[in-house]
């Protein structure tokens, strides 16, 4: 599913990254923890196609991403990747549906289509009810599933996520873990999170330890 072969990233004379090797496979629900400054976010990043290494490769349900164009890879992005971020960032104009539609909207298909797969997706998350309703009439746990929703609506390879419940309270937090292996069993999907959440780390199928930009350590539930 994701191949990650020598990543390096550095920004001025700070070296991030330092040569990254790591395989995931379809399916599996990983977790990437370390300390603040490890490179954590920036190897998502990467891996989501949002920055370039400075040299490596990604290959990413059988595509090298390094040999695509700007144009090219953000379809590539918009097709293959979903992406939870800690804070929602939902769009506050749009209702709850307008915001799941919108990666549909961007890929090309027609409004009918992206409203009937992003009415879908919010019903099978338990939103339907609250699918006309903007983000600041929603509880901090509704945001996030709704952020989940979109970044499910095109049905992609990969969910990356970013701190997704960094920003929730302690029942909301253990919901939105249900949900990622919930959606795992019933759709497939692949997801790679980053998390100082322990809890959350001890759940998934494997963790990657990252320290100083090296991977010192892998452990299996």
């Amino acid at each position: 599913m994701i191949e990650i072969k020598g990543i390096t990233r550095s920004f001025g004379e700070l070296q991030v990254l330092k040569g990254i090797d790591l395989s995931i496979n379809k399916g599996e629900v990983v977790s990437i923890v370390g300390p603040s400054g490890a490179g954590k976010t920036t190897l998502l990043q990467i891996m989501g196609t949002l920055d370039k290494a400075d040299s490596g490769s990604v290959i990413l349900n059988g595509t090298d991403v390094s040999l695509l164009t700007e144009k090219e890879l953000s379809a590539f992005r918009n097709q293959q990747i979903g992406f939870v971020f800690q804070f929602h960032q939902l769009l506050p104009e749009f209702t709850a549906l307008e915001n799941v539609m919108m990666p549909a909207l961007i890929g090309g298909t027609s409004f009918a289509d992206a409203k009937e797969k992003a009415w879908k997706i919010l019903e099978l998350l338990g939103l339907s009810e609250r699918a006309n309703h903007k983000p600041a009439e929603l509880s901090g746990g509704e945001k996030q599933r709704v952020a989940v929703a979109r970044a499910l609506v095109n049905n992609p390879a990969v969910i990356l996520a970013d701190e997704p419940s960094g920003s929730l309270d302690s029942r909301n937090k253990e919901e939105l873990h249900q949900l990622f292996f919930e959606l795992r069993q019933k759709l497939g999907h692949t997801f790679v999170i980053v998390t100082h959440d322990e809890g959350l780390a001890k759940l998934t199928d494997r963790t990657i330890h990252l320290v100083d930009g090296r991977v010192i350590m892998e452990t299996e539930k």
